[in-house]
């Protein structure tokens, strides 16, 4: 023997080659397809590839002046870059090979650097590539980046709601359900800087003491929560209902600066709260004292100087007797044409 390799045909089997390239396309030297592989059956949207013109359904792009069976044995072994014709067709990359009878191609295609657009669009896996393509391995990797960005993006949102939750916590008085101190504080500025007139009150409970000592911190919480479901009950989606201390309460009003309007609604709130509450069996009898003020009264209004007039006007109601509202004095004029309602 002299050492020299004798070359032999390789024959397969129609799936053996589908297995090891599932991306061939098999010509006629008529240049119509015999035989192509499961996933490039994928890509055309009826699928039939079997019986039609190569160059019907593809275009070689380069190199140039490929148009027939005879010019690609010409090109045997040579890179080529075709795609499916149409809008947005499918790209390639491939390479022909003479078949063995001499009158037929052997093309293999595969994806080139737009794998994984294809991937997407074509809802392909790795069973739709050889085992041995390198394909497989970006697969993997693709689908490892998509489950690290979707836990990402699902870390970001818990995250996210955590954030908004501990905001809304650190705005909420978390006995009554109420805005507190600080979320008043916030939409009093924001008002006053929106140049936006309200009307403010603040609310002062009468005789909760009493409860507290006579029938203990349970039943006071339980009035304070009754209290703030009138408290919303009796105003609108748009004010800001705040419990601002053990048993006092303020309510901005946005664009409310009509005093008669105020003083009926705050002698409205006054009625409700006079109704005993029951706690387990036993009545709990209270009453409230108002004091008003409203931010047109004032040149330039700031939030200390209505919450001091406000609070000013509610002791005032207290000293001429509980269960009163008043009005801060700058507008006692228009404000104390009605009677006070006094409870108690």
């Amino acid at each position: 023997m002299d050492g020299s390799v004798r070359e032999t045909e390789v024959s397969m089997t129609t799936q053996a080659l589908d297995r090891l390239m599932p991306m061939h396309l098999c010509l006629s030297a008529t240049g119509h397809i015999f035989a192509c592989g499961p996933t490039l059956r994928k890509l055309v949207p009826d699928g039939r590839l079997i019986g039609r013109g190569f160059f019907d359904l593809f275009e070689i792009r380069r190199p140039g002046g490929i148009a027939s069976v005879q010019d690609l044995h010409r090109r045997a072994g040579n890179r080529l870059y075709l795609s499916l014709r149409g809008p947005g067709g499918q790209a390639f990359r491939g390479i022909a090979i003479p078949l063995a009878d001499g009158l037929g191609i052997l093309l293999n295609l595969s994806f080139g650097i737009e794998i994984i657009d294809a991937v997407r669009h074509h809802a392909l896996t790795d069973a739709d590539f050889a085992a041995t393509d390198l394909a497989v391995e970006l697969l993997y990797l693709v689908e490892a980046k998509s489950a690290v960005m979707e836990e990402l993006r699902q870390l970001n949102l818990r995250l996210h709601g955590a954030k908004a939750a501990a905001e809304e916590q650190a705005l909420t008085d978390m006995l009554t359900g109420l805005r507190n101190r600080r979320a008043l504080d916030h939409a009093l500025v924001q008002t006053i800087e929106r140049d936006i007139p309200f009307g403010l009150m603040h609310i002062d409970l009468d005789f909760f003491k009493t409860v507290n000592d006579t029938l203990g911190h349970a039943a006071g919480d339980h009035v304070l929560r009754q209290v703030a479901r009138v408290l919303v009950d009796e105003t609108r989606t748009g004010d800001t209902v705040a419990r601002v201390g053990g048993d006092e309460f303020t309510v901005l009003l946005p664009r409310q600066t009509d005093p008669a309007r105020l003083l009926t609604i705050a002698n409205r709130i006054i009625a409700k709260l006079k109704q005993p509450m029951d706690f387990e069996g036993n009545p709990c009898r209270i009453s409230a004292s108002i004091g008003m003020t409203i931010s047109t009264l004032y040149p330039t209004p700031t939030p200390e100087q209505m919450v001091s007039d406000a609070d000013l006007a509610l002791y005032a109601g207290k000293h001429a007797g509980r269960g009163v509202a008043r009005m801060h004095p700058a507008s006692e004029k228009t404000s104390l044409t009605e009677k006070p309602l006094r409870t108690g």
